[in-house]
């Protein structure tokens, strides 16, 4: 008599048979798609967002593909497909076919590259040859592209993108910059049909870049900075405003330059694509933060000489600084594209940390002054007692 399958067994099955059924009902829902002309195409991939599949013939004598994307969308909207010769997991530097349509209902395709993160999306050639001009047609709720392309380097493995967006004003608007339209890319092999999804390591590590700077430069320097300018005014606060101020600036210049560091890092591994402005700002403000490191090593004493002349050395760096991080960071994060409310929330901090110091600016100000006479009449005293008895 034949034993049962033990429990663990039987849902191993269960779950094998379900995973099954759903790999067949999705290359079933590929596979019974059906083109106008009656053409059909040897392999398909449903695509993992943006509801996207993408069928193909792949010729290996020639090296091309015959391919077919289609994506759902709207009558006033776009999609794109195209593959990306220059790294994986970006849309940066991909040559794509963009489908749309005029107010006449006109589908037209456009081939374009994307040279920046404001492409001039300029009708043109692309880094890969068409043999076969592009073409594509919108039915049922979804526009399909057709080409033939030559895949690049004649290799079967391709870096390929896709994507979708609005039309407005009759041209092609920026898509949405988060959630499926920022996963939209996989590595395929034409050959095979498998395919590699979209790896996020990359942008992780970008936006681990923009938080370390932000956080560094663009909340613990100016904070440092405050406390140093307004508590020591206060006798009670005296040293405790120094090591505030100590360890507000090397905890911001350690996260800072580990952030700087990671930023070297993300420069090096986009070939090509270089944000000069924010390169070149984040070098001069890492320059200027560790000359700080020196000033606090140099630092002379209050009687000396030297120290007038330190102390506006240590403040045109030190405001050089903040003010540098704060355009900088609003640099990366034009360059990261992030939901909008990473921006609003830094403007925040930004406005929060200005009322704060105007305010501290109107309370100290008047305390600051008595203080400084006081100290003037001491000095008088002090000098009037020498001199009589000096007499």
């Amino acid at each position: 008599m034949a034993a049962r399958p033990g429990p663990d067994r039987t849902a191993w099955l269960l779950l094998g048979a379900v995973l099954l059924l759903a790999s067949t009902a999705a290359a079933q829902s590929c596979l019974s798609a059906t083109f106008s002309g009656g053409q059909t195409f040897a392999q398909c991939n449903t695509l993992p967002v943006l509801g996207a599949s993408l069928h193909w013939t792949y010729h290996p004598d020639s090296g091309t593909a015959d391919v077919a994307f289609r994506a759902p969308q709207s009558t006033s909207g776009w999609v794109a497909w195209g593959i990306n010769t220059e790294r994986p997991n970006a849309m940066l530097g991909s040559s794509v076919f963009v489908a749309s349509q005029d107010g006449n209902g006109v589908v037209s395709v456009l081939m374009t590259y994307l040279e920046s993160t404001a492409p001039s999306l300029a009708n043109n050639t692309l880094k890969f040859d068409v043999p076969v001009g592009p073409a594509a047609e919108y039915s049922g709720g979804a526009y399909t592209i057709y080409a033939t392309v030559a895949l690049p380097g004649n290799n079967t493995q391709q870096n390929t993108v896709w994507q979708a967006g609005p039309v407005s004003n009759g041209a092609i608007a920026q898509h949405p910059q988060s959630g499926a339209n920022m996963q939209s890319y996989q590595v395929l092999d034409f050959l095979s049909g498998s395919s590699t999804g979209a790896s996020n390591s990359r942008l992780h590590r970008r936006n681990i870049h923009g938080v370390l700077n932000a956080v560094a430069w663009g909340i613990l320097i100016p904070t440092g900075a405050i406390i140093a300018r307004y508590l020591r005014v206060f006798e009670s606060a005296d040293p405790a405003w120094f090591y505030l101020h100590i360890a507000c600036q090397c905890s911001g210049y350690i996260l800072g330059v580990a952030g700087w560091g990671l930023g070297l890092k993300l420069g090096s591994e986009s070939v090509g694509v270089t944000y000069e402005p924010h390169r070149s700002i984040g070098i001069s403000i890492f320059c200027l933060a560790t000359l700080q490191i020196f000033a606090l090593l140099l630092r002379p004493d209050k009687e000396n000489k030297y120290r007038f002349y330190w102390n506006i050395y240590h403040h045109s760096v030190g405001y050089a600084v903040i003010v540098l991080s704060a355009v900088n960071i609003f640099e990366g994060l034009h360059i990261l594209l992030p939901p909008s409310g990473y921006k609003t929330a830094y403007i925040v901090i930004l406005a929060t940390l200005g009322g704060i110091a105007v305010c501290l600016e109107a309370i100290t100000w008047p305390i600051a002054i008595r203080k400084r006479r006081r100290n003037a009449d001491k000095r008088a005293t002090s000098n009037g007692n020498g001199w009589q008895q000096g007499a």
